[in-house]
């Protein structure tokens, strides 16, 4: 019997990984931007133009800084 963690919509990324970004997430209890930085930078080399998740995942902690600085 498969489930939902069995199966990926979109592609085959990150079935290579031990731990999916989202179970890894789920399971540390991140908020939604550190779980959105942990899967940019998880699959980066996986994507024909890496750069550009990485400066997503750049444009997430600078929101994250931000939010931070806001709060501190």
């Amino acid at each position: 019997m498969t489930n939902s963690w069995d199966n990926q919509i979109g592609g085959s990324h990150y079935k290579k990984y031990l731990i999916q970004p989202m179970e890894y997430s789920m399971q540390n209890g991140l908020d939604p931007l550190q779980h959105t930085i942990i899967k940019y930078v998880t699959r980066f080399r996986d994507k024909k133009q890496p750069v550009e998740d990485l400066r997503k995942a750049r444009h997430c902690i600078d929101m994250l800084i931000d939010l931070e600085m806001e709060e501190g």
